[in-house]
């Protein structure tokens, strides 16, 4: 493929991408990282690339990352078994210890280091630092799953001032110090809605939303926020989609100008997203849009 592309192609690639270009410089974009693109090294590879990328030329981007499987990794090698509630992992005090070493800790700093071999700067933070994200609990059945409560963003805003790439894990807290998990798609729109992103682009294993589960050729381009109630009555937003969509009509409502899901199964599926006309996944818009 390499030797397919002339150079007068890649000129007409870079002056196409110019206008998506200057329209997100300087501008804050929050993106939620998870899913096969987390887990797959080609895919991994490709994700720190474009946020260095764009880092590189001006837009701020803040990365929200999860980790359920690693932490689902670490307690079974604890022996101890992992319980679901309404698709919400029960969280005792020593699941929420592991949480916060498994977010926190590895992935945290994984990323980081990762970002910073492609040529990046970041720095990890957590919800704890700052009490970036406050919370309580959701539910007595669920233990220390938390509710967010709370975003104070200035921590973001020193790092991205200092031109460090923010990576934030999903751990929060409540004023008496107890330790919430707290679901990274949830936070990760809470935080662009707290920041007034420009956008908020959320990474999933599927092509965006579909009006046929099963034909990727049906992919619905743009939705918005008010159609979303009608796409849930009809099913075509159902099952685990449905607290993705609510993520990102709530973001949104925060004040956050444009939401993309898009399928990170693609090798640099956020660059194609912005910075093409074609685009790649389901971009929600407010009303008056």
């Amino acid at each position: 493929m390499e030797g397919k592309i002339t150079n007068a192609l890649r000129a007409e690639i870079l002056v196409n991408a110019l206008p998506y270009i200057k329209s997100y410089t300087n501008k804050i974009i929050v993106v939620k990282y998870g899913g096969n693109a987390m887990i797959n090294d080609e895919l991994r590879e490709a994700v720190m690339s474009d946020i260095v990328l764009l880092s590189t030329i001006g837009v701020k981007v803040v990365l929200v990352h999860g980790g359920g499987p690693e932490i689902t990794d670490l307690l079974d090698r604890m022996g101890k078994k992992t319980e679901f509630v309404d698709g919400l992992r029960v969280t005792d005090a020593e699941t929420a210890e592991a949480a916060q070493m498994v977010l926190a800790g590895k992935i945290n700093k994984n990323l980081v280091n990762m970002l910073q071999i492609k040529g990046g700067h970041a720095i990890g933070v957590c919800g704890l630092d700052g009490h970036l994200i406050e919370a309580k609990k959701i539910d007595e059945r669920l233990g220390f799953v938390g509710e967010i409560t709370k975003i104070d963003p200035e921590i973001i805003y020193g790092i991205l001032e200092n031109n460090y790439i923010p990576v934030v894990s999903t751990v929060g807290c409540d004023n008496e110090g107890n330790v919430y998990n707290i679901n990274a798609d949830t936070a990760a729109a809470a935080i662009a809605g707290a920041l007034k992103a420009e956008c908020f682009i959320s990474l999933t294993d599927i092509a965006g939303i579909l009006r046929d589960k099963n034909d990727e050729s049906t992919l619905i381009p743009e939705i918005c926020v008010s159609d979303t109630p009608r796409l849930m009555d009809e099913g075509i937003i159902a099952g685990g989609m449905i607290p993705k969509v609510e993520c990102c009509t709530e973001a949104i409502r925060r004040g956050v100008k444009k939401v993309f899901i898009i399928d990170g199964r693609v090798p640099h599926s956020i660059l194609i997203e912005m910075f093409t006309n074609a685009g790649i996944g389901t971009m929600f818009t407010g009303a008056n849009q």
